[in-house]
């Protein structure tokens, strides 16, 4: 019941904060909410931990006759992305209740929403009941971009439902097409899917069209276009539900659907497909040297990262897809803390430039300090949690080809180059006439920020809960496909 509880109550909840009308009591239910789920959450790990290595499953006939049923289930890999959801939307709205939102009983409400599809995307176990979660994350995601975003929100938010909804009408038609492919009588469970009789032709459009929709929303190169606009045009907190907890939908549906459907199109093509992360890896990266607004950098560091997590779940390496696992934990935590300094510093200077930015550690040096935790983490420092990951998708990757593993590697230089020389921008040197009166931290701000600076030193020196997660998760889907 745990499974259930985790998705039924957070949507409860968002349907009635819908008619809220006090914004401020909306905002601090949705915390109380957010921090209940969160420790539901907990209590599942503890049951998979303390009673079984099971799949912690709720399972029950919807439309029996056309192979339905609400079939949802935590295992090692669901386990890790729900910690991470539920971890990480208390503190996206913990940092938003200071802000005068409008209509922020909406607000609130859809980030709740939010929580509830992503949840039922990393616990379906039916081919339908992921397609109509995958589809409710887009919901939220839309308005929230749409009304509380900045200048030109309407003309990109589009875009973004443009591209994703595209992606997503791709993976619909694959996913009724293998319906029909399963054994008699059809069925949209997970195990009849797997075992799809497919001949070469029919995996490679299924392969085609779950990995467009997939790439889309990670995003992996050439189909991210919509990503740096959309992070920067969202509010902060749109940003962060994005980058954080969105682009993991993708990386998850590759390694829970798209691979165990396809591999064998996936070993037959090689590395082709791998191509274009570790292009994208490179692309980003470059592009990141060249931004001036720390907003669109942080935006493109993620393509680079969320590029290498796609790689290493795509060569069907059981160390590299492991280290995707955790890298896609680590990289949500990360991206998160860094919206939020980012946040800090735009709403105590006015600006997001980085020529104009300079000096703050000497005014700011708590800021200084987390900032500098929280980026060390995104370089993948050892004893970081960046590290832990990135460590063991090259790993993986120079077994599977050691040209992309080197290629890949490029993503920790380049990500030290221009997450560096921004640090060394922004808090360092003489203060300008933006950050010449700028103020620190106070207690309230750090809560928020101690926490991410917690896991990122907990993942990077004690990361053995999270590594036997990935590896029970990962072990089974290497159990199909081999």
């Amino acid at each position: 019941m745990l499974t259930l509880t985790l998705i039924v109550f957070p949507l409860l909840v968002a349907i009635g904060l819908f008619f809220i009308k006090d914004g401020k009591w909306a905002g601090n239910l949705a915390l109380a909410t957010a921090l209940i789920e969160f420790g539901i959450s907990v209590a599942a790990l503890v049951q998979y931990f303390l009673f079984c290595h099971c799949l912690l499953l709720f399972h029950l006939e919807w439309l029996a006759d056309y192979g339905i049923s609400l079939k949802f289930g935590i295992d090692g890999l669901s386990m890790l992305l729900i910690l991470l959801t539920t971890f990480l939307i208390p503190i996206i709205i913990y940092s938003s209740l200071g802000q005068k939102i409008q209509r922020s009983s909406s607000f609130y409400s859809l980030i709740i929403l939010m929580q509830a599809g992503l949840i039922g995307v990393f616990t379906a176990f039916d081919g339908m009941m992921f397609y109509i979660f995958w589809e409710l994350t887009l919901i939220p995601a839309y308005f929230i971009a749409a009304y509380w975003g900045g200048e030109n929100r309407i003309r990109i938010t589009l875009k973004f439902f443009a591209y994703t909804f595209s992606g997503s009408l791709l993976m619909l038609i694959a996913i009724i097409y293998l319906y029909f492919r399963t054994p008699l009588p059809h069925s949209f469970d997970h195990i009849w899917l797997y075992a799809s009789n497919l001949n070469p032709g029919e995996q490679l459009w299924i392969f085609l069209a779950f990995f467009i929709a997939f790439a889309i929303k990670v995003p992996v190169f050439p189909f991210h276009t919509w990503q740096p606009d959309t992070y920067v045009t969202a509010p902060y907190s749109g940003s962060m539900l994005l980058g954080g907890l969105m682009s993991k939908m993708g990386l998850f549906g590759m390694i829970r659907w798209m691979i165990p459907i396809t591999y064998t199109e996936l070993t037959r093509t090689g590395g082709f497909f791998v191509i274009f992360p570790v292009i994208g890896i490179v692309y980003a990266s470059l592009i990141a040297l060249r931004q001036d607004d720390l907003k669109r950098l942080v935006a493109y560091s993620s393509v680079a990262h969320l590029g290498l997590v796609a790689a290493g779940a795509m060569t069907l390496n059981a160390i590299a897809m492991q280290g995707a696992m955790i890298q896609m934990v680590s990289h949500g935590i990360n991206i998160v803390g860094l919206f939020i300094l980012v946040q800090y510093i735009e709403a105590r200077t006015k600006t997001r430039s980085i020529a104009e930015l300079g000096g703050i550690a000497l005014k700011a040096p708590r800021l200084a300090v987390f900032f500098m935790i929280i980026l060390l983490g995104s370089i993948a420092l050892p004893l970081t949690d960046g590290f832990v990951g990135e460590f063991l998708i090259l790993l993986g990757m120079f077994k599977y080809n050691a040209v992309f593993a080197a290629v890949s590697g490029l993503t920790i230089i380049f990500g030290a180059v221009y997450m560096l020389w921004m640090y060394q921008r922004v808090m360092l040197g003489n203060t300008k006439a933006a950050t010449e009166q700028i103020s620190d931290l106070n207690w309230k701000e750090m809560i928020p920020l101690i926490a991410i600076v917690i896991m990122v030193i907990w993942i990077g020196v004690a990361p053995g809960m999270f590594m036997k997660l990935a590896e029970n998760g990962v072990g089974q889907v290497i159990g199909i496909i081999r």
